[in-house]
């Protein structure tokens, strides 16, 4: 297989897994504080919404607004995001070997990160996601992360546990607190 291939396949993981986790949260979750500074649940399951489509607007030569985060629907939010993560998908499946492997492999990053936080938050174990994908997430992050450009999405490294699970890394190369 190809690169361009191998990160839309691990987009695709990713993307079916944040859909799991999405379709996990309750409506009374929605005001817990997740590992994302400032944000509870409800605001991360908002801006995780309109991530695939974001992205599928960019990808299509757009310059969508990622300052801000549209409500999410009250309810079908497991739909909603399944439904915008197979349009993005659907494109990168028809760019095929002209897919970039560099805006595939950010996407995944997001999502695998903000799956740390989200299975975080609902107080679930985060050596039970896909180690794959963090470690997709993790690499592209390592590469183009740099003190220098956090800008205001990311705090400072932060160090990881010596047993930290890809996750864990992943979300302290990020500026999380991992404990």
């Amino acid at each position: 297989m190809s690169e361009a291939t191998d990160s839309v396949i691990m987009l695709n993981r990713a993307l079916d897994q944040m859909g799991d986790l999405i379709a996990a949260v309750h409506e009374d979750q929605l005001g817990r504080p997740t590992p994302c500074s400032g944000w509870a649940v409800g605001q991360l399951v908002a801006h995780v919404l309109a991530g695939p489509r974001r992205f599928l607007e960019m990808a299509e030569g757009g310059e969508p607004d990622f300052s801000t985060n549209p409500a999410p629907p009250e309810h079908g939010w497991a739909e909603t995001f399944r439904e915008s993560a197979d349009d993005l998908i659907h494109h990168w499946h028809q760019e095929g070997e002209d897919a970039s492997p560099e805006a595939v492999d950010w996407q995944t990053a997001e999502f695998a990160l903000h799956g740390y936080d989200l299975a975080k938050a609902l107080g679930r174990r985060t050596d039970r996601l896909d180690p794959e994908v963090a470690e997709r997430g993790y690499a592209y992050m390592s590469r183009v992360l740099t003190p220098d450009n956090r800008g205001q999405a990311f705090a400072a490294e932060q160090q990881a546990p010596a047993d930290a699970d890809p996750y864990e890394r992943l979300a302290a190369f990020a500026g999380r607190e991992v404990a």
